[in-house]
């Protein structure tokens, strides 16, 4: 039987190839998992992420007002007994999934003047893009909130924050919880370019065009809604980092309401206040000014609370 040749060189040759490839595939897969998530841990990581956000967790919603001025927004009734005055002012905690992400509580009291409801939101935003900080992220969706609230022209409002961030992060910031993501589900749909554009002339002191200039018509035609009006809707100055009021009157078949609502941003937290008063008697309105200083001191309490 013949035997084939042997030719060292080319059996040395095969294996330092081999070996070259083998190298080549390992340096490939490890930068590969280096730059799959950037928030990893390493230096290059730490350096390329932006700031993280203040606020890490979030606070126990319905303990957080003080006793005084939950009986200033719902004032006792007549022949209420003290067990169930405390009952009102413990309020109710929303059913929420994750605790350090979003949470609520709400409070109900009847009265001779009308049944009150009082309801607040804690939203805590985190940034999925590592170019884009936590609190550039709770801005964008605070501007969306603020654009949706159509304040009158000249009321200083602000758009949205331009982010980098993708689709999949504005949905992970809705946390997938169920009944408790309908204010920035309704702000998102209203982010038409036409609005973005009278939002940035606001912002910077020029004149809308006339249609956006107009202010939103309340269902009432309430005084209120009047540009121009200490009580109008409008940007909040000096209460935590951007804020602003909405104020509502609403007829129905059973009475009339009004609500207000403020909304402010602290950090990296997204803080949202509703107050409402009902009324069986159509001819007697909910007064707006007493509504709205009421809302404000508690939203004031609440922005301290955080800055503690």
């Amino acid at each position: 039987m013949q035997r084939r040749s042997f030719v060292p060189g080319t059996a040395l040759a095969t294996v330092a190839a081999l070996a070259a490839t083998l190298t080549a595939c390992t340096g490939d897969s490890g930068s590969a998992g280096g730059s799959a998530d950037t928030k990893g841990g390493g230096a290059a990581a730490t350096s390329a992420s932006a700031e993280p956000g203040k606020y890490k967790t979030l606070p126990e919603p319905c303990g957080l007002p003080s006793k005084g001025i939950l009986r200033r927004l719902l004032p006792p009734g007549g022949t209420e007994s003290p067990q169930d005055a405390d009952k009102v002012y413990a309020g109710t905690a929303d059913i929420t999934y994750d605790t350090d992400r979003r949470v609520g509580c709400r409070w109900k009291r009847e009265a001779p003047d009308g049944t009150r409801h009082l309801t607040l939101d804690f939203e805590r935003v985190v940034s999925y893009d590592p170019a884009v900080s936590d609190d550039d992220k709770a801005q964008n969706v605070y501007g969306k909130k603020e654009l949706a609230a159509q304040l009158p022209a000249g009321g200083n409002s602000a758009s949205p924050t331009p982010s980098s961030s993708s689709g999949k992060d504005d949905k992970d910031d809705k946390d997938g919880q169920p009944g408790q993501n309908t204010p920035d589900d309704q702000g998102t749909q209203n982010d038409s370019p036409d609005s973005d554009q009278a939002a940035g002339k606001a912002a910077a002191g020029g004149k809308a065009s006339p249609a956006s200039s107009a202010p939103p018509a309340s269902p009432s035609g309430s005084p209120s809604d009047t540009p121009g009006s200490d009580i109008a809707p409008r940007v909040l100055d000096g209460l935590a980092d951007a804020a602003f009021l909405n104020d509502k009157l609403v007829t129905a078949d059973s009475g009339v309401h009004r609500d207000v609502t403020i909304v402010f941003r602290s950090s990296n937290v997204i803080v949202t206040l509703s107050y409402d008063q009902w009324s069986a008697d159509k001819t007697t309105l909910p007064d707006s000014r007493d509504l709205q200083e009421k809302a404000q001191a508690l939203a004031q309490e609440l922005a301290d609370r955080f800055n503690e």
